[in-house]
């Protein structure tokens, strides 16, 4: 009894300290909302009696629930499979994934079932949710997706056929209120730039298209600090990623969907690991873009706050993250990165992490003129 009763003091004491009023509590909704502060947040939720929506339009305004009568978690997870058929199509029998050359011939068939899978989403899921939008007077800016369940994963912000809307995701509330609650750097953006062509010795894993990327992101940022090939060790990373408050990541990122915080990072001769990250004193963190493969793509039926890289780097403290749901192609890297870039910093511009959703949204739609669905469609933004 003594034991309880000195637990319960404890908590007590704990919750009487500013930012740990609810320890051990669930966020009551008045802090929750907080997460629509720039823009309303959409949580989708998936279950075997039905599927539906709840919309946080702002701070203030009671939520709104929208009905998708014609989802169905079967359904739901039949497009998943038509997006797993798609990646294993484009990576064609291959024993790990990698950005791939463009191969503009091999992906006639993968376009239309993308196009019917993203027409789909828009006609079931994105167009109800923005009628109601437009009933409440939004008609454009900023809007988060919150998917789970059998909607984790799904290309919900490339589904509109207009662009009304730029679109993040956050893996929960708390973490889009807490992103907002950290107070922004007033510094000057320090840049750390990792380029990994190649993984090292008997690993022989490329990836030519990163000098490229590199090189434009120097150019576009001139007080980046670069570590490439043999100097991207998990060491030379680690201190880049507590010294710099953006970091860019242009290498291989794989997941492991039985253990998520032991997705990875490929490095010049060894892997960083997303456990490791997560330990680690990350007070500087604003934004991180992993030009990586795989960097975003949760394990399919992993249920609400499944952990990848992208939102991993968000639980250990980024305001802002970029990554792609499935592999990228190599020569995508480059041109991304050079709008990303060149938009933020343009005429000495010191940005904001907030300034990263329609840097990233100008970069696609950059990219978008002349490659396929398959190419622009799995660019993701995630935070603030």
């Amino acid at each position: 009894m003594n034991l309880v009763n000195e637990r319960n003091t404890l908590i007590e004491a704990i919750r009487k300290q500013k930012g740990f009023e609810y320890f051990l509590l669930p966020k009551p909704y008045n802090i929750l909302c907080r997460a629509a502060q720039d823009g309303p947040v959409i949580l989708l939720n998936s279950h075997e009696e039905g599927c539906d929506g709840i919309i946080i339009l702002n701070s203030t305004a009671e939520p709104v629930h929208v009905s998708f009568p014609d989802v169905t978690v079967e359904l739901l997870r039949a497009q998943r499979t038509t997006l797993k058929n798609i990646h294993e199509h484009r990576i064609r029998g291959e024993s790990s994934p990698t950005r791939l050359p463009a191969k503009r011939e091999d992906w006639i068939s993968t376009e239309e079932q993308m196009k019917n899978m993203l027409n789909w989403l828009w006609n079931c899921v994105v167009g109800p949710i923005y009628n109601v939008l437009a009933s409440h007077g939004i008609h454009s800016g900023r809007l988060w997706w919150l998917p789970t369940g059998a909607f984790a994963a799904l290309p919900l912000h490339a589904c509109a056929p207009i662009e009304q809307f730029i679109n993040s995701y956050t893996a929960t509330l708390s973490s889009l209120v807490e992103a907002y609650s950290k107070k922004p750097s007033k510094s000057a953006v320090k840049l750390g730039v990792v380029g990994v062509t190649h993984t090292g010795p008997g690993r022989e894993q490329w990836l030519p298209g990163v000098k490229e990327e590199v090189d434009n992101i120097c150019a576009a940022v001139a007080q980046a600090d670069c570590l490439q090939d043999k100097q991207a060790t998990a060491e030379a990373v680690k201190l880049q990623l507590e010294n710099c408050s953006w970091v860019h990541l242009a290498c291989h990122g794989t997941q492991d969907a039985a253990k998520p915080t032991r997705s990875r990072l490929l490095l010049y001769g060894e892997n960083l690991e997303l456990d490791t990250i997560l330990r680690m004193p990350l007070s500087n963190a604003e934004v991180v873009f992993l030009a990586a493969c795989q960097t975003a793509m949760g394990d399919s039926y992993l249920v609400n706050e499944s952990m990848h890289l992208v939102g991993g780097l968000i639980a250990a403290g980024f305001r802002a993250a970029i990554g792609t749901l499935w592999s990228m192609n190599d020569e995508d890297g480059p041109l991304v990165a050079k709008f990303f870039y060149s938009h933020l910093f343009r005429d000495g511009r010191q940005p904001q992490a907030s300034d990263t959703a329609e840097a990233l949204d100008l970069a696609v739609r950059e990219l978008k003129k002349n490659v396929s669905y398959e190419r622009w469609v799995p660019f993701i933004h995630m935070g603030i």
